[in-house]
C-alpha cells in the first residue's frame, strides 16, 4: 500500500507575526519555520503507525514550496517517511496547492492520502477536500481515528455534539484530526537516514489561483484591565452593563 501524506511549512507557534509591503506579505524576517503540527503530529505518525503494522507500507511525502521548504522535508523524513517530493512553487491560494499535490497523486497511483485537518497560518481547512474532489475520492474530514482492513478503512471523525463512524474503500482523502495519533521526537538513527532518502523536486502544473490576498491586519491590543472591589456589585454590574454590554 501507497501512502501519500502532505506537510507544508508553518511559521513557529512562538513567531511574532509581522507583515510587510502596505501588509501584503507576511514578514519572513527572524521567522522560525516548523512542519505544521496537524500534519506532523496526526497526518504522518498515523500513517507512520500504520507502516509499523505492515512494512509492506510505502510513506511518500509531498510538500508544495521553495528550497527553504527543503529543511522541513527532511524532518520528515527523519520521522518515518521514505521518500519526498516537493512542487517547486509558493501560493497561498488553496486551488494553487491542492491542484499541485493532485497532479502528483495521480501520476503515483496512492491508496490512501493524509492531511492535517488545517494548518495553523491561514487556517483554511479546504486542501483536502479539493483534492479528493480534483482525483475523483472519497473524503472523509476531521478524522480522530482511523483503523484499516484490507482495503476498507473505518473513520471515526468529529461531528457537532458527538462523533461519527464511516466505512469507506481505499483509495480515499483522509484530514487528519487531534487523537489520530501522538506526537513523535526523531530520534538519531532516523536524522542520519533522512540525508540520504530520496527528495525529489518537480516543477509545478498550470493553475490559475482563485484567490489573492488584499491584506493582513493583527488584532487590537488588549485594553487594560479594571478591577473592581469583590463588595462593590453595584459598579461591577453597571460596567457589565455601560461599558462591556454584555448585560
Amino acid at each position: 500500500m501507497k501512502i501519500l501524506v502532505c506537510i507544508s511549512k508553518t511559521p513557529d507557534t512562538t513567531a511574532k507575526i509581522a507583515f510587510t509591503d502596505n501588509n501584503t506579505k507576511f514578514d519572513t524576517n527572524g521567522v522560525q519555520w516548523i512542519i505544521n503540527p496537524n500534519d506532523e503530529y496526526y497526518a504522518l505518525v498515523r500513517a507512520i503507525e500504520l507502516k509499523e503494522a505492515d512494512p509492506s507500507v510505502t510513506i511518500h511525502l509531498i510538500a508544495v514550496g521553495a528550497a527553504d521548504t527543503d529543511a522541513i522535508i527532511r524532518k520528515a523524513l527523519a520521522l518515518g517517511g521514505d521518500e519526498a517530493i516537493r512542487v517547486n512553487t509558493e501560493s497561498g491560494d488553496s486551488y494553487v496547492i491542492a491542484s499541485q499535490i493532485a497532479q502528483v497523486a495521480k501520476e503515483g497511483n496512492y491508496d490512501l492520502i493524509f492531511t492535517g485537518k488545517e494548518t495553523i497560518d491561514y487556517n483554511g481547512s479546504s486542501v483536502g477536500g479539493m483534492i479528493a474532489e480534483l482525483l475523483d475520492l472519497p473524503y472523509i474530514s476531521l478524522a480522530t481515528k482511523f483503523e484499516l482492513n484490507g482495503t476498507t478503512a473505518t473513520v471515526t471523525r468529529e461531528i457537532e455534539g458527538g462523533e461519527e463512524v464511516c466505512e469507506v474503500n481505499l483509495p480515499l482523502v483522509v484530514s487528519c484530526n487531534k487523537g489520530m495519533a501522538e506526537q513523535r521526537i526523531p530520534n538519531m538513527r532516523g536524522i542520519m537516514a533522512a540525508r540520504t532518502k530520496p527528495l525529489k523536486v518537480v516543477e509545478p502544473i498550470a493553475v490559475e489561483a482563485l484567490t489573492s490576498v488584499t491584506s493582513f491586519s493583527v488584532p487590537p491590543p488588549k485594553s487594560g484591565v479594571k478591577l473592581v472591589p469583590a463588595d462593590n456589585v453595584e459598579e461591577l454590574v453597571r460596567l457589565l452593563k455601560e461599558e462591556a454590554k454584555v448585560i
